[in-house]
C-alpha cells in the first residue's frame, strides 16, 4: 500500500506517463482537514483526459492502492479521484483555468516533481 507523499508522486508519475501537461502537487499537510495532496493537471482532449484517469488508477492500484471515489469523466471535461490522502483534479485547459485550484490554495507549498518520462511537462 502507498500513502502520504509517495501517493501524490505516483499520481504525478502516472499522469505524466500520459502527457498530462502543467503538473502541480500542493502539499496541504497542515492545511486542511480532508486530505494531504491535491495533484492538478490538465489533459489536452477528452481522450487524453480519459487515458491520464485511467493511468492514475492502474498505476496506483499496482501499488496496493485503490480510490475511494471517483466523480466527473471526459463529458464534464473534469476528473476528481480521491484517494484519501491525495485527491487528483484532472481538468481540460479551459476548466482547470475557469476553476483556479491552484489559486483557491495558493497558501500550499508546492511538492517539487520532476517527471521521469522524457517530453512531460510539470
Amino acid at each position: 500500500m502507498i500513502e502520504g507523499e509517495a501517493l501524490a508522486l505516483a499520481c504525478a508519475e502516472a499522469a505524466a506517463d500520459k502527457k498530462a501537461e502543467d503538473i502541480v502537487i500542493l502539499d496541504l499537510r497542515g492545511i486542511s482537514s480532508f486530505t494531504d495532496f491535491f495533484i492538478v493537471c490538465s489533459a489536452s482532449s477528452d481522450p487524453q483526459l480519459k487515458a491520464v484517469a485511467s493511468s492514475i488508477r492502474e498505476s496506483v492500484r499496482e501499488k496496493g492502492t485503490r480510490p475511494l471515489n471517483e466523480e466527473g469523466g471526459p463529458t464534464s471535461q473534469w476528473v476528481v479521484i480521491d484517494f484519501g490522502e491525495a485527491i487528483v483534479h484532472l481538468f481540460n485547459s479551459e476548466k482547470r483555468e475557469f476553476y483556479n485550484l491552484e489559486s483557491l490554495w495558493k497558501d500550499a507549498p508546492r511538492l517539487r516533481f520532476e517527471p521521469s518520462v522524457p517530453g512531460s511537462r510539470a
